[in-house]
């Protein structure tokens, strides 16, 4: 669901920080030698003036801020350019060191007994046994859980993985360091190393300098797998059996796998380009690639260890009768893999082109299951319950794909292959057809058994593009994908469509297919349109009482406001529920949320529990994105802290179910909605020169240009804030601490109902209901982290004259927005009771600000007259003030 701190979300009262912040002074301490070491100390000296200003600049209030902050400027305006990005790292790099500790804290021995996963797990189950759930309904709900984590790209990641490993690294020592009985040369050599990692990031390049191809962006998510979650997958699972022994006297059944993974990458098309039918098909052959030399790895390993010869009967004829039974199946299993391994790679050096039958799940599980009930049989418990355990819980959480694989297109795609195909029949132009006629020629088609594209037929590029991806998903193993997402999916018929072309073009199997609801308008819809499919014979019996709907965070929110948007999709979803339980159709929302608050994100615990009852029965499925996939998954701890977080909450929400909202709530919500729709859409529309204000207060320009994911800013050249992606939305605003996109309308909204005399329900409503408590939480997390004097300051540098009182207007806006939410929470401060994430905030602020002050700047002179050395350094500063603000996009 993403997340906005790695703080912990409860007890944070009882967590001792000691550690953390001896940490982060210890990696700054290695970060000004090497610094001292490369620039010399009169550069190190400038850079801790810099620092100081920026912290007293910080502490002071009143005119003395302002005396500070003009001689901040005044030393970060007098860098001559060789200075320009050696001190942008220095603090770019120190930011990134502080994260690393603090991601390292959460999962630390310190903070173990308060937040392991282990303890999340078996309190969880504990709590709920106590609140009068059964044995029986616990070991249900675990059954049923079904956890799926959709891995996608990140059009604003900078970072090379090269730098990820490092950071990684660093971590792992950190870990070390935490260890008792440490002599002092062990602890001087992990010191060492600890220094020779910083070294060699600041002598290091870190960003690349090209953008990466969709290939690429996938390689790095396989990479993930490979680095953290294999290991995590096992880990998790070890510690769910042990909290669900110890709370219903029975483990997970050998079989369980109540996580999966899913990627987008190269399957994501949807505005991109780059992402064709041949990258697609390659993506695909990777990732089975990757599954067999992992398993590889694991069964080789497994047959240095497995020297046993007691076996039962089944296993000693599987064997051939061989003196070491084990060794004997594992290696025939091992040759197989090996043969498998030699196939793909011939394939992928053909260029992705050649029909190789994938690896038979079955035929894996088989001889690794054999010698487990074997060793079990025998008596040799510790040894089956340790590497061969985790092996066969692998196969039965990755598969032989490693992931599933969606694919994603726009509905408008479709409905141009539609449009030419009709015309080219001399049926006349689908486009230009209404809904009724569609979806009557839809459901004709598909009802019919002859086929409906002529051989001779030549569609355009575009169009053939469309039905070569169909195709190429014909191709594949069914179990190999997950669901065909229909971006702007707006009526019945963008989901017919895809249907039947997947039929036309040779599907052998009935992929789901989930409509993507992404405005406001299309969210108020999503009832309508599920309602008219499922009304309809042949839709019903297709599905086979099973369906999958997108909900999409981003674009409601860039839409509509973030106050709007949450609640269009909370309604949205409360109304497919309802739809779905009419027809017995068991529904699965797909969450795609952001890391930010503007795109949905939040704590992933509150975040689930502020659902609509009974929105996790048929569990959870949603979007982890490119840096919010290494900040919960990047680790092995972090990922299985992640997924227990995820278990716990779904467990709460289906065994607890979240208050429903009573009448008056509704009333209020629908008035908050409007209200803030309205004040929202008063400026991002109907100003007309906000989208030149924009541009001109944002980096957005420089944004676009730069090297980062493969898919473009944009989803077509040219336009206002419609054409613009939700990403580069964000992130642009976030650069300039304003982060409009995450509270405008909201504040306003609030107080007119206060204004109303409805402050007592707010005030019920933020103590009761959980959807709306996280709603102003997360304002109050926004409301920390914006400025609105770093503001002004990009206004001064970078804004004419004429649009300069658009800014005023909106820092006038956001503080009386703040005093709002701060007034209903009755707090002086926004955080005032998460005092750590108040604070962890404030420290970043003192390496962060001097980045925007600099920033703003460089964006002055790039703007001026462009120069390659001002664009490095522009980079950096993108990189650091994310790395400040804990996210990007």
């Amino acid at each position: 669901m993403g997340t906005v701190e790695t703080a912990v979300e409860s007890e944070e009262g009882r967590a001792d920080y000691s550690g953390l912040r001896s940490n982060v002074s210890f990696l700054g301490r290695l970060l000004g030698e090497t610094i001292a070491d490369a620039e010399g100390d009169d550069f190190l000296a400038l850079i801790e003036k810099i620092r100081g200003l920026s912290k007293t600049a910080r502490l002071a209030s009143g005119d003395d801020s302002s005396v500070e902050r003009e001689e901040l400027l005044a030393v970060l305006r007098n860098l001559d350019n060789a200075q320009l990005v050696p001190v942008a790292r220095a603090f770019c790099q120190f930011l990134n060191l502080a994260n690393i500790a603090d991601q390292h804290h959460t999962v630390s021995r310190q903070m173990d007994p308060l937040f392991s996963a282990s303890r999340a797990l078996s309190s969880t189950l504990a709590e709920l046994t106590e609140e009068g759930v059964s044995r029986e309904q616990l070991v249900d709900t675990i059954d049923k859980l079904r956890i799926e984590l959709v891995l996608t790209a990140h059009p604003t990641e900078i970072m090379r993985r090269t730098l990820i490993h490092k950071h990684t690294e660093i971590g792992r020592c950190l870990s070390q360091l935490e260890l008792g009985g440490l002599t002092e040369r062990e602890q001087q050599r992990l010191h060492t190393r600890l220094r020779e990692l910083i070294a060699q990031i600041w002598y290091g390049d870190d960003f690349r300098l090209q953008r990466p191809t969709p290939v690429d962006e996938a390689k790095w998510g396989f990479a993930v797998v490979e680095d953290s979650l294999w290991r995590a997958v096992p880990e998790y699972l070890r510690r769910l059996d042990s909290a669900l022994q110890e709370a219903c006297g029975q483990g997970l059944p050998l079989q369980a796998a109540p996580v999966q993974f899913v990627s987008w990458i190269g399957g994501d098309r949807d505005g991109n380009p780059n992402v064709t039918h041949e990258v697609t098909a390659e993506v695909m052959w990777l990732s089975r690639w990757q599954a067999t030399d992992l398993y590889l790895k694991d069964v080789e390993q497994l047959v240095e260890e497995l020297s046993m010869t007691h076996c039962n009967e089944h296993l000693r004829a599987l064997s051939g009768a061989a003196h070491e039974p084990y060794r004997a199946v594992l290696r025939e299993l091992r040759s197989e893999l090996r043969g498998h391994l030699a196939a793909i790679e011939a394939v992928l050096a053909n260029g992705g082109r050649g029909d190789l039958a994938p690896l038979d799940e079955a035929a894996l599980w088989k001889p690794l299951k054999a010698c487990y009930d074997s060793m079990l049989e025998c008596g040799m418990d510790a040894i089956a319950n340790a590497g061969l355990l985790d092996l066969l819980r692998r196969v039965r959480c990755f598969g032989v794909h490693l992931v599933r694989h969606d694919i994603r297109q726009d509905s408008a795609r479709h409905t141009q292959v539609l449009s030419e195909l009709t015309s080219y029949l001399g049926l006349g132009d689908y486009a230009e057809w209404d809904e009724k006629a569609r979806c009557a020629f839809l459901l004709q088609e598909l009802s019919s058994r002859r086929p409906l594209i002529p051989v001779r037929w030549q569609p355009s590029e575009d169009a053939a593009e469309v039905l070569a991806t169909c195709e190429v998903v014909a191709r594949q193993p069914q179990d190999s994908l997950g669901a065909y997402v229909i971006s702007m999916a707006r009526q019945a018929s963008d989901i017919l469509a895809v249907h039947l072309l997947l039929r036309e073009t040779g599907c052998p199997f009935d992929l789901p297919v989930a409509p993507l609801f992404e405005t406001l308008d299309d969210l108020s819809r999503a009832r309508e349109v599920i309602a008219s499919l499922l009304d309809n014979a042949w839709y019903r019996g297709h599905i086979d009482g099973r369906l999958m709907v997108m909900i999409g965070y981003s674009d409601s929110a860039k839409d509509a406001g973030v106050l709007a948007a949450s609640w269009a999709q909370y309604r949205a979803q409360e109304e497919l529920l309802a739809i779905c339980d009419e027809h017995s159709v068991k529904l699965t929302l797909f969450h795609g949320r952001g890391g930010t608050i503007g795109r949905g994100g939040a704590p992933a615990h509150a975040a689930l529990l502020s659902q609509p009852p009974g929105s996790l029965e048929n569990g959870l499925r949603v979007t982890e994105q490119g840096e919010m996939i290494r900040a919960k998954l990047g680790w092995t701890s972090l990922a299985v802290k992640t997924l227990a977080t995820y278990t716990t909450a779904i467990c709460r929400a289906n065994l607890s179910t979240p208050p429903a909202p009573k009448p008056e709530w509704r009333e209020v919500m629908e008035a908050l909605s409007e209200d803030s729709c309205e004040a929202y859409r008063a400026v991002v529309r109907g100003e007309p020169e906000f989208v030149p204000y924009f541009r001109y207060a944002t980096p957005e320009q420089e944004l676009a240009g730069l090297p980062l994911g493969s898919r473009p800013a944009r989803r077509a050249k040219g336009g206002g804030i419609e054409s613009l992606r939700a990403i580069p939305w964000i992130f642009s605003w976030s650069q300039n601490r304003l982060m409009l996109p995450a509270w405008l309308g909201a504040g306003k909204a609030l107080q007119a109902a206060i204004d109303r005399g409805q402050r007592g329900v707010l005030e019920e409503m933020a103590a009761n209901w959980p959807f709306f408590a996280t709603r102003l939480s997360m304002l109050e997390m926004v409301f920390a982290k914006a400025d609105v004097g770093l503001s002004a300051h990009y206004d001064d540098c970078l804004v004419p004259q004429e649009l300069r009182p658009i800014g005023e207007d909106l820092r006038i806006q956001l503080a009386h927005d703040n005093a709002t939410v701060l007034a209903l929470h009755g707090v002086d401060a926004p955080l005032e009771d998460s005092p750590w994430i108040r604070q962890s905030i404030q420290l970043r602020n003192i390496y962060t600000d001097p980045l925007n002050v600099l920033q703003a700047e460089l964006l002055q002179r790039q703007r001026a007259e462009p120069e390659a050395l001002l664009e490095q350094a522009i980079m950096v500063t993108f990189a650091g003030i994310a790395a400040g603000m804990r996210n990007t996009g």
